[in-house]
């Protein structure tokens, strides 16, 4: 009887060891120092200090009545909230475009609105739609953050721009030439107007000038339109830097005290309206070429309800839609309806009102700023953000910014952002104020911070 063939036994080869698990390469951006610094505010609160937060930019005062109304009675209601269409509501699509048709004239398709899961989704999935890896972008520096980490993360490489007190930190045709001539051709240009953390606007003159730049080298235009609405100047389209001298320190707006050329009320117009105060330059003004982004987080008085929108580019609507349906699926469903009612002459009354709030803390940081010893101001034109060095003898102590802010903090119960979050270059040397919590706040916060200096 014959055995059965015996298999061959091959010695067994060692798999050589697995590659170690761990975050992608593109992940690696760095830490949004706002959050990190709101969870310490929150630890702090937590074991009972009493804490005067002007870190983040949180307005103080909350949705419009009507907005919160609105949504409570559909959470009363038992209503299912089931998914909406990827780019929201047809109500709201066209709420917003008759807010651009209130506020600057232009005629927006509703079609040509997506609303979004906050400014960060219409970002997120407008950077996708318009660049691919290695795409030049340019930003303003300083600037925020967001922009440059999500283009970082997305392969794209950012370009900024040195945007200092000789252009009121915002991008020029010169800057923007200068910056080609050393990287190369650009892909895009990011402006925001009002600026974070500068509060400086483009004029009229600067948006046309730079919409049209872009639009002949194409380059496409993104404009952070966030904080339209939170302005302090005229309605010629120029801030109080434009009316001074130098936009190097804000000691040249010492004598703009509120809001320039109308009560809180207004005095003409739509109700609700500012008379004589330009509420921000639409980009769709001069190029429907632009991607145009925006949000109810600052003038409505709603971040923590994540919803924004963007005005689409022709050519770009199919990818964006796509790209949203995949990326968050819709925008959240309760945000959307109740959102309807921020354009009611009710809520726009209310947000102006608001706005005159964010003016008399603007005021209140302006004429103590002597007093707190800050120097190098930015002109808080727009946005309610005042952008500082804590002076000569604080970075001395200290030697950056980052620690005077830790030692601000944890001795006086005061929270402030370093400057590293906005500028990779300066940032070391200021900080960012927000005033965005009101005027009571921001007194207490400014008692606190020249009683920790003296010490």
């Amino acid at each position: 009887m014959m055995s059965s063939p015996q298999p061959d036994h091959q010695p067994t080869i060692p798999l050589p060891p697995a590659p170690p698990l761990g975050p992608s390469s593109r992940s690696q951006v760095p830490a949004f120092q706002v959050m990190t610094i709101l969870g310490r505010v929150a630890e702090l609160r937590a074991a009972g200090v009493d804490v005067v937060s002007l870190c983040a930019g949180e307005p103080g005062g909350g949705a419009p009545a009507g907005v919160s109304a609105r949504a409570a009675e559909l959470h009363a209601s038992g209503r299912a909230l089931n998914y909406t269409p990827t780019l929201g509501i047809e109500e709201l699509r066209t709420a917003i475009a008759g807010h651009y048709a209130r506020w600057y004239g232009v005629d927006v398709d509703p079609a040509r609105v997506a609303v979004t899961t906050g400014s960060s989704g219409a970002f997120m999935a407008g950077f996708l739609a318009a660049f691919n890896p290695g795409d030049r972008v340019a930003m303003a520096r300083p600037g925020y953050a967001a922009y440059r980490n999500i283009l970082a993360a997305l392969g794209c490489q950012v370009v900024e721009l040195d945007a200092g007190p000789a252009v009121r930190f915002q991008p020029t045709p010169a800057l923007l030439e200068e910056a080609e001539s050393v990287h190369g051709p650009l892909a895009g240009l990011i402006l925001a107007s009002p600026n974070n953390p500068t509060g400086t606007m483009a004029t009229r003159a600067e948006m046309a000038e730079l919409a049209a730049w872009c639009r002949e080298r194409g380059v496409r235009l993104v404009s952070d339109e966030i904080y339209h609405g939170i302005t302090y100047g005229s309605s010629d389209g120029i801030g109080a830097a434009d009316r001074a001298d130098t936009a190097e320190t804000a000691d040249a707006f010492d004598g703009i005290d509120g809001i320039d050329g109308a009560d809180a009320d207004g005095a003409a117009g739509a109700p609700g309206d500012r008379a004589g105060v330009e509420r921000g330059v639409c980009a769709w003004e001069y190029s429907t070429e632009a991607m145009v982004i925006s949000s109810f987080s600052k003038y409505w008085g709603m971040p923590g309800w994540r919803i924004g929108w963007m005005l689409m580019p022709e050519d770009l609507a199919p990818a964006i839609g796509g790209l949203s349906g995949s990326v968050s699926l819709c925008p959240p469903a309760p945000a959307q309806y109740a959102a309807v009612e921020a354009f009611s002459e009710e809520s726009y009354a209310a947000c102006d009102a608001q706005v005159a709030g964010f003016a008399r803390a603007r005021a209140l940081v302006l004429e103590n700023q002597a007093r707190l010893g800050w120097t190098d101001a930015a002109p808080a034109d727009g946005a309610f953000y005042f952008w500082a060095k804590p002076g000569e003898a604080m970075l001395a102590r200290y030697g950056t910014s980052t620690a005077y802010c830790e030692a601000l903090l944890e001795q006086a119960h005061v929270a402030l952002t370093p400057g590293t979050d906005f500028d990779t270059a300066h940032g070391e040397d200021y900080v960012r104020l927000s005033f965005a919590a009101g005027y009571d706040a921001v007194a207490e916060a400014i008692e606190r911070i020249v009683a920790f200096q003296r010490g």
